[in-house]
């Protein structure tokens, strides 16, 4: 397991970010309902995805304890962001910005060409987190988050040559 801390040298860590286990997936599953409420993954959507899907787990925690989580994956053709959450009782402290760090480093890595991602066109604070990694807008699915019919903007960053916004 990979894990990363947001902390200074010779500081306990703020944070720790590392691969989720199944074991995790029930919390997840329970976040997805709190923070998404109808339109959140299934129980099963998310263990079978786990289990068969081309995606990684990532989960960020503040003193051990997980608090948020990423779902991406690669096929090859597309470096996608399928899911980012961090509860609200943890926001305002960078987590999100670990959690994308974490996302983006894995899409260069891969050496993927450009990322890929969706977000409800009325989540501004997730909309600004994107567009200062240099997300831009492509299309707007509409209806896409069911069953609100919310619609979703799908947004790309080019990799070459990205540097997050300070």
């Amino acid at each position: 397991m990979t894990s990363e801390t947001g902390a200074d040298a010779g500081a306990a860590p703020a944070w720790t970010i590392r691969d989720l286990g199944e074991e995790d997936l029930p919390w997840m599953a329970d976040q997805e309902v709190r923070m998404f409420g109808a339109s959140a993954w299934s129980r099963e959507l998310i263990t079978h995805d786990y289990l068969y899907g081309l995606t990684r787990y990532r989960g960020i925690a503040l003193d051990g304890e997980l608090v948020g989580y990423a779902v991406y994956g690669y096929d090859g053709d597309a470096f996608h962001l399928l899911n980012l959450a961090v509860a609200p009782e943890a926001r305002g402290r960078g987590l999100g910005r670990a959690l994308m760090d974490d996302f983006m480093a894995e899409a260069r890595h891969e050496g993927a060409p450009d990322a890929w991602l969706e977000v409800a066109v009325d989540n501004e604070v997730a909309l600004a987190l994107y567009r200062a990694y240099g997300f831009e807008d492509v299309r707007v699915r509409r209806k896409y988050y069911q069953p609100e019919g919310l619609d979703a903007l799908v947004m790309r960053v080019q990799l070459n040559g990205y540097e997050p916004d300070a």
